[in-house]
């Protein structure tokens, strides 16, 4: 069930210490001077937001009184619904197909373009906010703006990273210094820590962030693709076949059970010294370094990029909380309003600081938030947002790119592969068939 939070003047007191904050973080991010959009609030507006559910508690804490500070100023009441990861894309489909429901639903990656003749083009915010504050990066132009345009169909609100997250202690054990970033030596790499009974392991279950994160790095690290530059289906290729040979020998150093790994898996395994590299958000991190029974934990372990393979970068995608305004809101200006507000300094800086690195800015100016400087771990996920590489890779953002994800198209390959249920070059022609469906609905 989502978490139901309604905004009143009473609830003010964390808006006013967030404000304190908020004033204190925002002086060290540099802001162009660009006269603020009128939005023209709609008299008696009203608006319901939908988010996925937090991984560090300060993400809900000081959203919810950024969202207070709003109705403060403007008299327009919030309320803020958290639900699971899982059930995210569900209710966005559900509200996008009823026209009812949410005003604003911050949802995933690609889910504005699924939904592209039910959301409200917020090219106006966008504008505004890119001029102010530097610039969208890399990332957040990719998943906000309609492929082949310069139309914003949604506000990437930030993304999380998932690099590798590794013991180095146990790496040290295998007799390396650091994780290579060749196919080759990370092989052996694994094999050796599976020797020394500290093994790795990835998520190959159907988990939103971790599964997908890690088949989209292994088939891009080869140089394999999900869809061609064209548009056309392309994973069906030597070099996907290549990346689920390569699997067959990696999966073997994994730690039991990794197939049926959801998103909280990992973090639990890590924690209880069952897993020694992994990939992950800086929530594990933080999670064992706040906990005395598991600082020791926290201090051997590090951060790195995933390794780039046959790549110029490491071929990670972020994952992108996407803001949408749905075209059944009665008061979409509010709406815009509320996000321009939550994406200003004084709100967005002490938010992003409150994450500590969980989620990564989409605007150039936040590179210089002090998170990014709090902990020499944490400084790997500044710029997340900045990669070429996003979920349907290397072709345009379409509703069937999307669909493939969430139907989990390129997990399941990979899944079938490790598990001997197929062969690679099954597996491939098998995702191509899957894949093939959704694109035919363009």
């Amino acid at each position: 069930m989502p978490t139901q939070f309604s905004i009143t003047r009473r609830t003010l007191g964390l808006g006013g210490a967030a404000s304190l904050v908020g004033a204190q973080a925002s002086a060290q991010i540099q802001a162009a001077q660009v006269p603020t959009p009128n939005f023209r609030v709609e008299n008696g507006a009203t608006l319901r937001v939908l988010r996925p559910v937090r991984f560090v508690q300060p993400d809900e804490e000081v959203f919810r009184a950024n969202c207070a500070r709003f109705a403060q100023q403007t008299g327009v009441q919030v309320r803020v619904d958290f639900v699971g990861w899982e059930d995210i894309n569900q209710q966005t489909a559900v509200t996008a197909n009823t026209g009812a429901g949410p005003d604003v639903i911050i949802g995933f990656n690609e889910a504005p373009h699924v939904y592209a003749d039910k959301v409200v083009e917020v090219t106006d915010v966008a504008e505004y906010l890119g001029a102010k504050y530097g610039g969208w990066k890399r990332l957040a132009e990719r998943y906000g703006r309609r492929h082949g345009t310069n139309n914003w169909l949604a506000l990437p609100f930030g993304a999380s990273g998932g690099p590798l997250v590794w013991r180095k202690s146990a790496v040290n054990e295998a007799g390396f210094q650091s994780i290579p970033d060749d196919h080759a030596s990370y092989l052996r790499l694994c094999q050796q820590l599976r020797r020394i009974n500290k093994p790795a392991g990835f998520a190959l279950g159907n988990a939103v962030g971790d599964g997908n994160g890690f088949a989209n790095w292994l088939v891009w690290s080869f140089g394999g693709r999900l869809v061609n530059d064209d548009g056309s289906v392309g994973i069906n290729s030597p070099q996907t076949i290549q990346a689920l040979e390569y699997l067959r020998e990696l999966y073997a150093t994994f730690v039991p059970g990794t197939l049926a790994w959801g998103d909280i898996s990992n973090n639990r395994a890590y924690a209880s010294n069952e897993l020694f590299l992994t990939a992950n958000g800086v929530s594990l991190y933080f999670a064992l370094k706040n906990d005395a029974a598991t600082r020791a934990i926290a201090d051997d372990t590090e951060h790195s990029l995933l390794p780039k393979g046959v790549a110029e970068t490491s071929p990670m995608a972020g994952l992108t909380l996407n803001a949408m305004v749905f075209r059944h809101s009665r008061f979409p200006n509010a709406s815009k309003a509320l996000l321009a507000f939550l994406m200003e300094s004084e709100q967005y800086d002490p938010w992003l600081q409150a994450n500590l690195g969980y989620w990564s800015q989409p605007l150039n100016a936040y590179n210089t938030s002090a998170v990014w400087a709090s902990d020499p771990k944490v400084s790997i996920f500044r710029d997340v947002m900045d990669t070429a590489f996003y979920n349907g890779y290397s072709g345009p953002i379409t509703e069937g790119s999307a669909a493939a994800n969430a139907d989990y198209v390129m997990v399941q390959m990979c899944a079938s592969v490790a598990s001997g249920q197929a062969t690679p070059q099954a597996a491939a022609r098998e995702a191509e068939r899957r894949a093939t469906r959704f694109f035919r609905r363009r």
